[in-house]
């Protein structure tokens, strides 16, 4: 007795019904508001800290640092995800080489930063000189160079996803993907003359990420992965 084998219909499965892309991609979505909320908060509710005159990798300091640290791990992780996700949605396209693996940078300058906290100053902690820290230990340059490491890929990451945005014929994006990496750095270079200039412009660079990474995981479903 024989058989005719029929080939079974095969059904394709949407690209929004992909979720580990889009999984990925909201580590990416959360990441910044985490660590700029986790800092805010602890800003204000620890004793002695002024955002006028201390960063916020300071909150590594003190009795209470371990939540900063906790949440440069997290952020770091969300970050590192993100740039998984990344390389999903862009895989085969214009910036789909680069874009994620500078996010990954960023994100492990993150975990870098956990490691090698920040120096003491600004009366922060409790204890500390009123003054702003003029000589750095061995781990405050190691949190410094790995912070600016982090930041040069990221804002390198934006004008990436800037010609991706380009070639897709989205404008606008690829605009705001080449001035903000522009106010972020301009945050920096004002960091000697203003601490609150320097947060700014890094959470700028956390927020437009945010938003990078809710317009990457809301196309998924037009892009091919």
């Amino acid at each position: 007795m024989s058989h005719t084998l029929q080939p079974q219909p095969t059904t394709a499965v949407p690209a929004t019904a992909r979720p580990a892309p889009r999984l990925l991609l909201t580590g990416g979505i959360v990441a910044g508001p985490l660590f700029l909320l986790t800092g805010f908060v602890q800003g204000v509710l620890r004793d002695g800290f002024d955002f006028s005159r201390n960063a916020l990798s300071q909150l590594s300091l003190g009795d209470l640092g371990w939540i900063q640290v906790l949440a440069f791990l997290l952020t770091g992780g969300l970050v590192v995800a993100g740039a998984a996700g990344t390389h999903h949605v862009l895989r085969g396209r214009t910036g789909g080489v680069w874009a994620p693996r500078l996010l990954g940078v960023f994100g492990l300058s993150f975990v870098c930063a956990a490691f090698f906290s920040a120096d003491p100053g600004a009366g922060f902690p409790a204890g500390a000189p009123e003054a702003r820290v003029t000589s750095l230990s061995t781990h405050g340059v190691l949190h410094l160079v790995t912070g600016m490491v982090g930041y040069l890929a990221l804002c390198a990451a934006f004008l990436v996803l800037a010609r991706s945005f380009a070639a897709d014929g989205e404008r606008r994006w690829a605009l705001a993907s080449r001035l903000v990496p522009v106010a972020v750095l301009a945050g920096f270079a004002a960091s000697s003359a203003s601490v609150a200039a320097f947060t700014i412009g890094a959470g700028l660079g956390l927020l437009w990420l945010t938003v990078l990474m809710l317009h990457l995981n809301r196309s998924t479903g037009t892009r091919p992965m």
